[in-house]
């Protein structure tokens, strides 16, 4: 249970302190410990036969989140409202016969996962990706979708291909897409709307710059494009909406945000769905974490409050390490 909202000026030493002497008489409680998101000090705490303060850091099954509103109105994030999904995002590589051979070594790693196993291939594999999956747990998915459904442009590919094709799933203003082929806030979200209606499951990405981060707007920019992707989407259709945080800085880089940086980026879009869609609908969403997810640090990041998984790149193309990262999620 959270049971207050501290500025995050505060010491934890004083935030204990001030928890003992309004709970102590009271019942008997355990600290776990405290994350800051927004600025804000959260204390997350649970009933104990004794007042003990644990010093690792928390790690609760039902995870909870307290809203940074200032006027100490909690909402709780719990993690059976919304499953974690591992999304493969292979970009330009593998052929079909490189395709069904990796997916072959791939089925028995992730079978019986406790979490959802999505792969998003290049258009040229979706076919070989289908077939390959059929039977297995692996869903399949695309890695962008125009939003016109017919016309000329050359070399874009509509949503009622993608569902004719057998995908699930599409991969919605990768950073990729952002920085070499103009992707735009309002045409990820052109995108998102003719991938929804056409019943696909749409992973929209969002994420900031090294430069942007350092000047203090990554809140800022994450609430933005998160509205922005999202504009004219329903309540029904977030349904079937996966947001992705991939700070910019750390896709392809090596470079991964330490995962209480993750934690807080996916917070900030959680923040965003609140504001446009109220707090019980953002309890359902998932939201991934995208920058450079791997084996070695999978655990970690899933472990995280506001982290249901990620959007996986290199790690994806090794049947055994994408196989660990969908493990960590299944535990996590």
């Amino acid at each position: 249970m959270v049971f207050q909202v501290f500025s995050a000026q505060h010491s934890d030493r004083l935030i204990f302190t001030y928890i003992f002497l309004l709970f102590i008489g009271r019942r008997s409680f355990s600290v776990y410990g405290t994350y800051s998101v927004f600025g804000i000090r959260r204390i997350v705490a649970d009933s104990a036969p004794s007042f003990r303060i644990s010093n690792s850091e928390f790690r609760i099954p039902n995870s909870e989140f307290v809203t940074a509103s200032g006027k100490e109105r909690l909402y709780i994030m719990k993690k059976d409202l919304r499953k974690a999904v591992i999304a493969g995002n292979w970009k330009m590589n593998n052929t079909p016969a490189q395709t069904t051979a990796l997916i072959n070594e791939m089925k028995p790693l992730v079978a019986g996962a406790d979490c959802d196993v999505v792969l998003c291939v290049p258009f040229v594999d979706i076919a070989a990706a289908v077939e390959a999956a059929k039977g297995s747990n692996i869903k399949i998915g695309a890695e962008n979708v125009h939003f016109k459904a017919c016309g000329a442009y050359t070399g874009e590919v509509s949503a009622e291909m993608l569902v004719a094709s057998g995908v699930e799933y599409v991969v919605i203003g990768h950073s990729e897409r952002r920085q070499y082929f103009g992707e735009t806030d309002q045409t990820v979200n052109l995108r998102s709307l003719a991938a929804l209606n056409a019943g696909l499951k749409a992973i929209i990405c969002v994420g900031e710059t090294l430069e942007q981060r350092e000047l203090g707007y990554t809140e800022t920019l994450l609430k933005y494009q998160t509205k922005m992707a999202l504009t004219n989407v329903t309540k029904e259709q977030l349904k079937n909406v996966i947001i992705a945080y991939e700070p910019v800085w750390a896709i392809g880089t090596g470079v991964t945000a330490t995962a209480e940086q993750a934690d807080e980026g996916n917070g900030f879009v959680r923040a965003a769905i609140a504001e446009a869609y109220g707090a019980d609908v953002a309890e359902t969403v998932t939201v991934q974490y995208g920058g450079s997810m791997n084996a070695k640090n999978a655990e970690e990041l899933v472990s995280k409050v506001n982290v249901d998984g990620g959007l996986i790149g290199g790690a994806s193309l090794k049947a055994a390490d994408f196989s660990v990262i969908v493990k960590a999620a299944s535990e996590g």
